[in-house]
């Protein structure tokens, strides 16, 4: 009998094995946040790497592996806020970041976007790790809008990139986080709370493969949600009092992170409630009910439920801001739960779609382009030939200038030509 089951069934022990999990900082921003990740302790089997053109940024960073990319091409320097020379760099270290991944199950690839090493190496830095068959997922920040528009629009082009190269990928817009942060919130405490935000991404997906649980979710449940998921959007809340499971669901699915964006609709979801020992099966499930109709009834919901001292505070090293009495009431009372939403959402599946995507977006952004160009250079024909001209006045074709401020103002009186000469001269120098 045992025989005859054999033949129809095999077991793996390597998958009852823990997961291997690596956090891997790329560049200034994403080595703060594994420097904060480290400071705040990541539970289960979870390492870090730092990777950085950065030499002295790199030297002061708490991870017990650092790689040092582009040594030659930077000399150490950093990539200059130039995403070409830290993508470069990045590829000049290939080998040393492939043996570094080896034998890692996930890998969270963490970076701020818009800089030099960060933008153009964390594609990179990716698409090694999936080369490997490891599962890949990135977290990443956007620039807040002080950092100014050239930052933003290099984040984005590196968040697009990045898409390409990751299985799911999770950004944060900084500015959001303004929604929820105080007016006297200083510029360093922004940045702070940005890598705040960054370790509870992190640790909210790699408690739910390390951290045993009430009801538990495995490292193949994880894999099956986030693999091929595609940019994904992740929201987290913790709430004190009554109905505060419940309660932290709704903040999560409404919060500012998600970037005014709703989970409806997505592929997957991943949910994530922790709360102290106290938490009862009702208060859970009635948080997932309220992710589950947000999301829709054909949405696939994976869950778990811990009961953790560290939910009101208890063994951790930092001070906690909920009371730190504990409640025997099974709706919650004064300690609180914590609700932690990551949705993965839809995208093309096939290379072709997205191939065809991307085609489509680019012929729309050059027929704007094409559109803008005809209407400017439109402009200053209509405007000539509805003036009136002087008999025997000749009038060349005027130029399209580089800038629309810097068009000189054409007289429509006959003048001589030295006359004409000595006007314009002063008018371009002074443009």
């Amino acid at each position: 009998m045992e025989n005859e089951f054999s033949e129809h069934f095999s077991f793996d022990d390597s998958a009852n094995e823990e997961a291997r999990i690596c956090v891997v900082g790329v560049g200034g921003g994403g080595g703060n946040a594994v420097n904060n990740m480290i400071e705040r302790g990541i539970r289960g089997n979870v390492e870090f790497i730092a990777v950085n053109t950065d030499q002295q940024a790199l030297s002061e960073n708490r991870a017990p592996q650092k790689i040092q990319a582009g040594g030659e091409l930077t000399g150490g320097l950093g990539a200059g806020a130039r995403p070409s020379v830290g993508a470069e760099a990045i590829e000049e270290s290939r080998e040393e970041i492939e043996d570094a991944l080896e034998g890692f199950d996930m890998v969270f690839v963490t970076a701020g976007m818009g800089g030099g090493t960060g933008t153009g190496g964390a594609p990179v830095v990716a698409a090694i790790a999936r080369r490997l068959g490891i599962l890949t997922v990135a977290i990443v920040t956007k620039p807040f809008k002080v950092e100014g528009n050239r930052r933003m629009k290099t984040a984005k082009e590196g968040i697009s990139l990045l898409e390409e190269h990751v299985d799911t990928l999770i950004v944060i817009p900084n500015e959001r986080l303004l929604d929820i942060a105080d007016a006297s919130t200083s510029l360093i405490e922004a940045f702070e709370k940005a890598d705040s935000v960054l370790y509870s991404a992190t640790r909210g997906i790699s408690d739910l493969i390390t951290v045993h649980g009430l009801i538990n979710l495995d490292f193949a449940d994880v894999r099956t949600t986030m693999k091929d998921g595609g940019t994904a959007l992740m929201g987290s809340a913790a709430v004190s009092g009554d109905n505060r499971a419940e309660k932290a669901a709704v903040e999560a699915i409404s919060s500012p992170l998600l970037d005014g964006l709703s989970i409806a609709g997505a592929r997957n979801v991943l949910v994530n409630v922790t709360a102290d020992p106290s938490l009862g099966i009702r208060e859970a499930t009635a948080a997932t009910n309220i992710v589950q109709q947000e999301a829709g009834h054909d949405v696939e919901v994976m869950w778990t439920a811990r009961a953790s001292r560290a939910a009101t505070g208890a063994g951790s090293g930092r001070r906690s801001t909920a009371p730190s009495r504990s409640s025997r009431s099974g709706t919650g009372g004064a300690t609180r739960a914590k609700t932690t939403c990551a949705a993965s959402m839809c995208r093309p599946t096939s290379a072709a779609a997205r191939c065809a995507t991307r085609s489509s977006r680019a012929r729309s952004r050059r027929a704007r382009m094409a559109k803008r160009a005809a209407s400017r250079s439109s402009r200053p024909r209509r405007r000539l030939r509805s003036r009136s001209r002087a008999p025997g006045t000749t009038q060349s074709t005027p130029t399209v200038p580089k800038f629309a401020a810097s068009t000189p103002t054409t007289s429509t009186t006959a003048r001589s030509a030295s006359a004409r000469t000595t006007r314009t001269r002063p008018l371009s120098c002074a443009r």
